[in-house]
């Protein structure tokens, strides 16, 4: 009896990190990219528009795809940029206007510039994929 008590306790203090510790992945397919120079910079958001990852994707044949690994299940954002002269920096013209191709998940641009955040913002429960479509401005 008292091995079975014990094994279940065991499993019963398991059972809670196991949800504790679930994992997500996140796979972001980025397409519509006007030429296949330079690389794309993404910065993955949590919901306090602090970056909790980022990555310099290698793009291939107008598009590239990056996934973030051990995610916690979250809501998150993704904003990037098409990188065309690898400078690491976004390039605008006199306005302010970006001169490469931007993204902000669940195409949240809107005519001035990127929609509130709140409209970025996607829940990842396991693993999830998403497919963002790149605008030119200029």
């Amino acid at each position: 009896m008292k091995i079975l008590i014990r094994t279940l306790a065991f499993y019963l203090l398991l059972v809670p990190l196991t949800f504790l510790s679930a994992q997500s992945s996140l796979t972001v397919e980025i397409t519509d990219l006007e030429s296949n120079e330079g690389v794309v910079i993404i910065d993955l958001l949590d919901v306090n528009e602090k970056t909790v990852r980022d990555s310099t994707c290698q793009i291939s044949e107008l598009k590239c795809t990056v996934v973030f690994d051990d995610l916690q299940n979250a809501q998150y954002a993704i904003r990037y940029f098409h990188d065309e002269n690898e400078n690491e920096e976004l390039d605008t013209n006199f306005l302010g206007i970006p001169k490469e191709g931007i993204g902000f998940s669940n195409d949240a641009l809107g005519k001035f510039g990127p929609k509130d955040f709140s409209e970025w913002l996607f829940d990842v429960q396991g693993d999830t994929s998403v497919r963002m479509t790149t605008k030119y401005l200029f």
